[in-house]
């Protein structure tokens, strides 16, 4: 067994009734929303602002404690479980984010509006699906979760090192910032407030966050409740396929500019302001220096991040990974899931069809799992008050297939989906008249041959994968930045399946195998895999690129089809394995694309768009994007070397 294959459970899971396979979780997810919107336990909430926590360096964090408080406003007197939520975004705007929501009458208008606006079926739809967010529960976990505190918890925010009203400087998920995480949780056991027992919420960043502090294993951390979080951030953001993307310095300028707004009270205001003028743009030089001119190690594979991504293995406590197949993380929720070392029920696997910035859209609704804030709560009852609730059975993998519907299963991926070639043909397929080329995807290899040119547009702009990496906010101009790729199809080599005979369900991790011919020193191949339905309008299901130079591939850390075929090759993207790129030579290229499960119903069609070039997306640094010198790139069809992707079929299309 190799380091990227999942690990096997520790005993068998735990039975799941039946009632409970229901992905809404039937009536006893029902029970759990009621008691969160039930009265409180606690009438009002008592807020500590910028409570110093000093470091074992001397490092003074700032934290925010909202503890249960009776009718007049005071804190209650009880030892009780706490939830710490640790961000690099400034606590202060969570919490004023929290003043907005919490107000009685402004907040209820809110969450109603986010409940009731629907622009489906309009030019307008992908706006719907960023206003849901509220009425879908995650604005509890970015913010301040009330129900919770009332219920009695403890809610801990701390602005993360060199960030917020923290003093120091921002460690960016770094061995010191990790030191610090454990170290908080030691402090907040050690409060009269706390009864020993702690776990961690949090969105993206503070997920990650949460990841790493479980599994260093301190005392005292006992669950935790991760949205959106990443497990190898070099390939799922950073520089996937060997090139970077525009999330990166938008989010690190972002982080810099929020680190300069303090909250006062109780702030040590020389101190703060020497930390943050000893690094006012924490590596945003390095980042620049990286992407113009190549000099930095991080933009490849690096042992930065070896001291970054979390060691998932050594993860021990019950553990809820929520994740979304256009995530900018992609399909790091399901991997995290497969390499927990927990039997199924103390984890817990849910996934949704959207993006980044938009968690838990539709939660709630008829059909839909329960809102995320629901689901923590029912979590953290289950694991930190040891209340006999059920969540342990819920699931344990829930998940919407594109394209169809929410189902709840034993596993991902779907253990009887088979690994498949589908071949690249030269044959047009007569669906695709706007594509550069219109080429076949077969079941069965018909050793037609040819070249197939394509060069770099900027039409991919215009795609899901624009949207995909800008964290869904363009989803709000629809069209092609939501469910139709024909704009940007217009720059692509497409290879289309004759209709599906029946419905069939993709579920796991791609490959394209492909030959290829460049004209440069360099070429990136960027690829997006898309439904068609009979209008023949195409929509993303999943996406991968890579540089030629990066071709390389490390067997050991691969996943393979039972005939040998990757299904997940797995690319070092160190500088050690750079490889020339011979121009006019015919060379062989593995392209991973990221992990999906979707529906492709009766009468549609499965489509390889291929690009060469995928902005915003696949941003190659400054010195290979000059390699490309902007030149044609060639897919070689060849009669005895066959391109193909290996696509994981439940069904028979009759492809």
């Amino acid at each position: 067994m190799t380091a990227a294959q999942p690990r096997p459970l520790l005993r068998p899971g735990l039975p799941v009734p039946d009632h409970v396979r229901d992905p809404s979780g039937g009536d006893i997810a029902e029970a759990w929303r009621r008691l969160v919107e039930a009265p409180p336990v606690f009438p009002q909430i008592a807020r500590l602002k910028n409570v110093p926590v000093t470091m074992s360096d001397g490092t003074v964090l700032r934290a925010d404690v909202l503890r249960p408080a009776d009718a007049s406003g005071r804190a209650v007197p009880v030892e009780l479980p706490a939830v710490l939520n640790i961000t690099p975004y400034n606590k202060k705007l969570i919490t004023g984010i929290d003043a907005v929501l919490g107000t009685p009458v402004l907040g209820r208008a809110i969450r109603s509006f986010s409940r009731r606006f629907d622009l489906t079926d309009t030019p307008f739809d992908g706006i719907t699906e960023l206003t849901r967010i509220v009425d879908g529960g995650a604005a509890d976990l970015l913010a301040v979760n009330r129900h919770l505190i009332r219920s009695g918890y403890v809610q801990i925010i701390v602005d993360a090192r060199g960030t917020g009203s923290s003093a120091g400087k921002w460690d960016i998920l770094g061995d010191r910032e990790q030191s610090d995480s454990i170290e908080v949780v030691d402090w907040i056991t050690s409060q009269a407030w706390c009864n020993g027992r702690v776990g961690m919420t949090g969105i993206s960043y503070s997920a990650i966050n949460a990841l790493q502090a479980a599994s260093k294993r301190p005392d005292g951390l006992e669950a935790i409740f991760a949205v959106e979080g990443s497990v190898d951030i070099v390939r799922e953001i950073f520089a996937t396929g060997g090139a970077p993307s525009l999330f990166i310095p938008l989010w690190l300028a972002t982080v810099n500019g929020l680190k300069w707004t303090p909250s006062l009270r109780n702030l040590d205001a020389t101190t703060w302001l020497s930390d943050r003028l000893r690094s006012p743009a924490t590596n945003m030089l390095d980042l620049a220096k990286g992407f113009l001119t190549g000099g930095d190690p991080r933009i490849y594979d690096d042992a930065y991040y070896d001291a970054r991504d979390p060691v998932i293995e050594d993860i021990d406590v019950p553990t809820f990974l929520y994740g979304c197949w256009h995530d900018i993380f992609g399909g790091s929720a399901p991997d995290i899931y497969n390499r927990l070392p927990l039997e199924r029920g103390r984890k817990q696997l849910l996934v949704g069809d959207g993006y980044h910035g938009n968690p838990g859209i539709g939660f709630g609704g008829h059909g839909f799992p329960p809102r995320l804030d629901v689901l923590e709560r029912a979590w953290f009852d289950r694991w930190l008050r040891d209340e006999n609730n059920g969540i342990e059975h819920f699931g344990p993998v829930t998940l919407r297939q594109q394209g169809g519907d929410w189902t709840a299963h034993g596993r991902f991926p779907a253990p009887h989906a088979l690994p498949t070639r589908l071949y690249l043909s030269a044959a047009s397929s007569g669906t695709a008249p706007h594509a550069v080329a219109d080429g076949s995807l077969l079941g069965t290899h018909d050793r037609s041959s040819g070249d197939f040119s394509v060069r770099p547009t900027l039409r991919s702009v215009i795609s899901r994968d624009t949207t995909q990496v800008l964290a869904g906010v363009p989803a709000a101009l629809g069209g092609g930045f939501t469910y139709d790729n024909r704009f940007a199809e217009k720059g692509a080599l497409t290879f289309t399946t004759g209709a599906a005979h029946e419905d069939t369900v993709l579920s796991g991790p791609m490959n394209l195998h492909l030959r290829v011919r460049c004209h440069a020193p360099e070429a990136l191949w960027a690829v997006m895999v898309c439904d068609v339905d009979p209008s023949g309008r195409p929509t993303v299901l999943t996406n991968g690129a890579l540089l030629t130079s990066r071709r390389a591939v490390d067997d050991e850390l691969s996943l393979f089809a039972p005939n040998g075929d990757y299904t997940r090759p797995y690319h070092p993207l160190s500088k050690e394995s750079l490889l020339p790129v011979p121009v006019g030579e015919t060379l062989t290229l593995d392209i991973d694309l990221l992990t999906t499960e979707a529906r492709v119903d009766e009468g549609h069609r499965l489509r390889v768009d291929v690009f060469a070039t995928d902005a915003p997306r696949f941003m190659p640094i400054l010195p290979d994007l000059l390699r490309t010198r902007g030149c044609r790139q060639d897919i070689v069809l060849d009669a005895d070397e066959p391109s193909f992707l290996v696509v994981p079929i439940l069904g028979r299309p009759g492809w």
